[in-house]
């Protein structure tokens, strides 16, 4: 974490560069798919012509991924979680990974080019096709996209007029992490990390709560507010007029009174629940699985307000080097084994729900168990745009940035 302010500014500088170059925003379709559900908002920036692939070659022999961490495993962290080893061998196209920790990052090495594929969340998503980083994909090409939940098929992040510019992958909500030696019952909000209190332990919550590093958890304080201030009018948490963003960044200015860290490194949040005296905070599955199966006092619950969440597509880069490897990976990553194996590793949800019956690793409550159930009660990660669908203008995304900036550094 000792880089996290150097890493974070220089990835949020590139950002901003994208969403200035970015294409102009048209206006969204009246009314969504039945099968998006009704948080889900379509993406309104038109991405430029692009090419794509009408046949797949011989592959090159290589593919190279930006993915979050633990998202693409070979063994090397425990041997029972490998789904790298058997692709590379039936395919010959050698895998190789670079893990990126916010979604900032994913964009700002994207637009440094290099890369054939990303594991991107809604809020890089929208931004990496409005910028015309990623290309459309062929899903003709990829027999398993039919076996896809089609609540995802054409979910608005990864598809624009139609057009798919991605392959869903997993998805999970960022649920509400707690210590059950200090909660004895399952808190019912958010406002434990919102606001400064006495815990059940009779000790204050300052510097024992922390937030995401990500100006994307704007919305998290903004989902907080839309239920318990609903004065303000708030109808989508990535739609905020400027008096409502600006109540949602009061807000976190007054969390950072609390915040013992922002953090974004799984393993370092899991390190601080461990080690350091932090009881509650927004997490993922992912750090919610591991600590429980030390075991250690943890648990996790999607509060009265709901929660954000994040729905990964696999997208290809606009020049990917590798673009038949490229493909042969997107075909690969829908297969049962590997969706599962990943599922019951990461705390996610398969995007092929074939996944949720059979998998040893996962078994046939997993799905459930990681949050299945959940899916309408989440607001997926999305860019915010000016041009928006519930208000009349609202405060885009670079502004987002800016003022996340200033409330982590206590301006």
């Amino acid at each position: 974490m000792k880089y996290r302010v150097v890493l974070l500014l220089a990835a949020l500088v590139i950002a901003l560069l994208t969403i200035a170059c970015a294409a102009p925003a048209a206006a969204p379709a009246p009314t969504q798919p039945t099968a998006v559900p009704p948080t889900a908002v379509p993406p309104t920036a038109v991405p430029p012509p692009g090419s794509m692939k009408t046949e797949i070659g011989a592959g090159e022999g290589q593919v190279d991924i930006i993915a979050w961490p633990g998202y693409i495993e070979r063994g090397e962290t425990d041997p029972a979680y490998d789904w790298v080893t058997k692709f590379e061998a039936d395919t010959g196209c050698k895998v190789t990974v670079k893990a990126a920790a916010t979604s900032d990052e994913m964009v700002a090495l994207m637009n440094e080019g290099g890369f054939d594929l990303v594991t991107a969340s809604g809020d890089a998503s929208n931004r990496l096709i409005a910028g015309g980083r990623v290309q459309e994909i062929n899903t003709a090409l990829i027999p398993s996209y039919d076996k896809v939940d089609p609540r995802l098929q054409d979910a608005p992040w990864h598809t624009v007029n139609g057009k798919h510019y991605g392959v869903p992958y997993q998805w999970g909500p960022n649920v509400l992490m707690y210590n059950t030696d200090v909660f004895k019952e399952t808190p019912t909000t958010w406002n434990i990390v919102f606001e400064e209190q006495t815990f059940p332990d009779g000790k204050s919550n300052k510097g024992r709560v922390q937030a995401y590093d990500g100006p994307i958890y704007v919305a998290d304080a903004a989902l907080y507010l839309m239920h318990n201030k609903p004065e303000l009018g708030i109808k989508n948490p990535y739609e905020l007029t400027r008096e409502q963003f600006n109540t949602a960044i009061e807000l976190l200015r007054g969390q950072r009174q609390i915040v013992g860290r922002y953090w974004h490194d799984a393993y370092i949040q899991m390190d601080d629940f461990t080690n350091e005296g932090v009881v509650a905070s927004g997490s993922w599955p992912f750090q919610v699985n591991i600590l429980k199966a030390k075991p250690a006092p943890i648990d996790s619950t999607v509060p009265v307000e709901g929660a954000t969440g994040w729905a990964d597509s696999t997208m290809m880069h606009i020049n990917a080097p590798h673009p038949n490897c490229a493909y042969k990976w997107l075909e690969w990553s829908l297969n049962p084994k590997l969706q599962g194996d990943l599922a019951a590793w990461f705390g996610s949800v398969p995007a092929n729900l074939e996944a949720c019956k059979g998998n040893e690793l996962l078994t046939d409550t997993g799905c459930s168990t990681n949050g299945l159930d959940n899916f309408d009660k989440i607001w997926f990660w999305r860019t915010p745009i000016a041009k928006c669908e519930t208000q009349t203008e609202c405060v885009p995304y670079h502004e987002w940035v800016t003022n996340y900036v200033a409330v982590i550094g206590g301006r």
